[in-house]
């Protein structure tokens, strides 16, 4: 029997790309078949460190396979996030996805990539409070207290961050643009050293993440003013919230996690499903809660849009402040 030649043409490349597209398959049914690299692109003992190690531990009992926590740091987390999204699309270089790469998308004019189009969200892990926290030489102990001292004592209230444009500096920036109290700036690189420096009474206040600060709350290291969140914490029920004094104010954290965009669909149905798995299970979820984070279970469209929202809200107070990059 013969074929005309173009039919033979076309039957052998289909011929060929089998073996090609079994090996896909596999891959994908199988995955993960080698470690998993999963970036933190922000400095070690912030928030983000802590979540991505302990979704990272749940993730490698779950699938068999280590998840290798790599700090890549700089640039506010667009060091990190670029070599995710160079990386390829096969679910083996994971992106610990914060509020800074919503924060990023309007702070800097001209990055190499851009995050909504370049970056898969493929599930959303916690969501949390900042704390409104001051050193104890700090002599107000509520909201009101301190906006009186901070206006009564100009120059005297230095507000740490974990950089320019990070979420604790719009959460100040925030605050700041909805009190008319006037606090000066000062930037570190990553939460960890900003705590540090809070902790010796180097700066005055600070906005950061319940799970980065939380230990040194309790220890009576820090004074908590007030949470950022709308509802009362479950971690500090006796401290206010910010909006019981200043109304309409809100900040929170987020954490997920991303991928390079092609990547495919089944493994990120994969990781959204272990980890909404993870998420439901009691003590993954103590541990969270311990750190003051609430899970937070969403497919990844949801988590788009949780992504979207964020990019348009902090991109106001951006412009507002008139916030650059360092």
């Amino acid at each position: 029997m013969k074929f005309p030649r173009r039919q033979f043409l076309h039957l052998a490349a289909v011929a060929a790309a089998l073996p090609a597209m079994s090996r896909t398959a596999r891959a994908q049914t199988y995955y993960p078949a080698r470690p998993v690299r999963l970036i933190v692109p922000f400095a070690p003992a912030g928030g983000a460190d802590i979540v991505a190690r302990l979704i990272g531990q749940w993730l490698s009992e779950r699938l068999g396979q280590p998840f290798i926590i790599e700090t890549r740091p700089g640039a506010g987390g667009n060091i990190g996030t670029e070599a995710v999204v160079k990386a390829p699309p096969d679910g083996y270089t994971l992106l610990l996805v914060a509020a800074p790469n919503a924060i990023n998308t309007t702070l800097y004019a001209n990055l190499n990539f851009n995050f909504t189009r370049d970056i898969v969200p493929l599930a959303s892990i916690t969501r949390e409070s900042n704390v409104m926290v001051v050193h104890p030489s700090v002599p107000a102990k509520t909201v009101p207290e301190f906006i009186a001292f901070a206006k009564s004592n100009p120059g005297k209230i230095n507000m740490a961050s974990a950089g320019n444009g990070s979420a604790p500096h719009v959460s100040g920036e925030l605050f700041k643009m909805m009190t008319g109290v006037n606090m000066s700036h000062v930037p570190y690189r990553g939460a960890g050293p900003a705590l540090t420096d809070l902790l010796g009474g180097q700066v005055q206040a600070m906005f950061p993440s319940m799970s980065s600060s939380i230990e040194y709350v309790r220890a009576g290291k820090l004074r908590p003013l007030a949470v950022t969140i709308t509802t009362r914490s479950e971690v500090l029920p006796n401290i206010p919230t910010v909006s019981e004094f200043v109304p309409g104010y809100e900040a929170s954290a987020f954490y997920g996690l991303g991928a390079p965009k092609n990547t495919p669909a089944e493994i990120i149905d994969k990781l959204n499903k272990e980890i909404n798995v993870g998420l439901a299970d009691s003590k993954l979820k103590t541990r969270f809660a311990d750190v003051g984070s609430m899970a937070l279970t969403l497919s990844p469209a949801d988590f788009g849009k949780v992504i979207a929202d964020e990019t348009e809200k902090w991109g106001k107070v951006v412009r507002f402040a008139s916030i650059k990059p360092e």
